[in-house]
Order: C-alpha cells, then structure tokens, then sequence
C-alpha cells in the first residue's frame, strides 16, 4: 500500500490552517505537506505538526500571487534575486519544520520573454537552489504544471522536466510528478510511472479533469496504486486535490486501497 499523505493547502481547508494537521492524522494519513506555511509562525507549524505525530513532506518555495498569475521565479529574467531569497526562507523554515524536501515552481514565460534566455536562468537558478538545499541536507523538486491550468508555465511536461535534471546533474534535483498535471497534458501516467520512476522525488494526484478526489474523473486510480507498489516506490504519495464537498465526505478512495 503506497504511503499516503495529505495537502492541507487543499484538503480539510474548512478548518484553520494549524488545525488541519489533527485532521488529517484523524482520517490516517501518516504523512502532511503544504504549499506555503509563511504566513505562519514556523514554530507555531511545528508545534502543530508534533500535536498530530504526522510526518512532514514537503513545502514549496513561495511562488508569488497566483491570482496576479505568479506561478514562481525560477525561470523568470530579472527576478533571480527574488527567487534566491525565496530559496534560502524556504530553506530556514524546513529545518524548523523537519521537512526533508522542497518544491520548486519555475514560473510564467511572459508575453515578450525570450524562450532560450528562460532556460538559462531556470537552469542556472535551479542550480543554486540544489546546492543550496544540498548544504542543508534537503531534496528539491522540479514540478511541471499543465498550460491548460496555468498558460505559458515554462516546464508543463515530465520529459522536459526530467531533461532539464539530467543536464544540471545536481543528486538531490528530481522530479516532483503529479498525476493530475501529467493526465492534463495527455501523458500516459503509467507508462511515465515506469520510465520516469528513478528520477522521481515525490508524487501527487488528484483526478483530471477536475482536480477533485479519485472517482470524480477519468483516472484509473486502483490501476495507478497497485503499479505503485509493484515498482517499489518508496517514497510519498500525497493526496492533492480539490475536495468536491466536506473533506472527510471526500476519502472514500482510500477504503478501497488495500
């Protein structure tokens, strides 16, 4: 059975943020992640996090304002001072936290960038971010997200993603591979599962499209868990969607995992 973890940026967001990590170990999952935790006091996160004897996963570099169409600096010119700083809060906060890794989102290529200039600087800033994290023993992963969500996200495909790792040749660089990004841009989820599975650092799923809780959408969920655990994934599988409904009205998947 993979190891099951909760996004409380998404999931059980009815209640309040530091007391979600009590909800989620309720419903048994045994690991937490979140997006952004820098809102809040970190000391006020981990006495939260060690409330509920959950195991924390993961958190992202902070990526801007959605809503203005923000989606990370990484890969955008003129913004490598912020995207540094942002590397180096996330990294205080993990340490407080006792988060092993962190994501990272690369950014929007805007309507006059250069395609080949974005790439230079997302590969020289990813870069300083593996070896930043490496100083701090922690894993950093590259996450594709899909155009159709986020128009013009500059890495919305695994096998660019996973070329761009290769060619930075960083260890502690891999692949952050959400089912539900990889479904909407019309990747096979099993097929890059298998060729993808070495360079994969952690993975999420929601159901596409929607992005709501398994059984809402066309994924084939009980087919993708058990080829999890037939390729000996070690590592976590966060649940990362948008509950239709009351979260707990939300979990019936799990039941059917065994």
């Amino acid at each position: 059975m993979p190891r099951f973890a909760a996004n409380v940026t998404f999931l059980f967001s009815e209640l309040p943020f530091l007391s979600r990590f009590e909800a989620a170990a309720r419903a048994g999952f045994g690991g937490v992640e979140f997006h952004y935790p820098y809102a809040h006091d970190p000391y006020a996160v981990k006495s939260a996090l060690d409330a509920s004897g959950l195991a924390p996963v993961l958190i992202n570099i902070r990526a801007g304002d959605h809503a203005a169409g923000e989606w990370g600096f990484a890969g955008v010119p003129g913004r490598e001072s912020t995207f540094r700083i942002c590397v180096e809060e996330a990294i205080s906060y993990a340490a407080i936290l006792g988060v092993p890794q962190v994501n990272c989102l690369v950014g929007v290529r805007g309507p006059r960038a250069d395609a080949m200039e974005c790439t230079r600087v997302l590969t020289a800033n990813l870069t300083f971010a593996a070896k930043a994290c490496a100083e701090a023993g922690l894993q950093l992963n590259l996450e594709p997200l899909n155009t159709i969500d986020v128009p013009g996200y500059l890495v919305a495909r695994s096998d660019f993603a996973h070329h761009l790792i290769e060619r930075i040749g960083q260890p502690n660089l891999r692949l952050q591979f959400d089912w539900y990004h990889a479904a909407m841009m019309g990747e096979d989820i099993g097929a890059q599962l298998k060729d993808l599975l070495p360079a994969i650092g952690h993975m999420q799923f929601a159901d596409a499209p929607g992005r709501h809780e398994p059984g809402s959408g066309d994924t084939d969920f009980p087919r993708l868990f058990a080829l999890v655990d037939e390729l000996g994934y070690k590592g976590w599988l966060s649940a990362e969607y948008k509950p239709s409904g009351e979260t707990g009205k939300s979990l019936g998947w799990i039941k059917g995992v065994g």
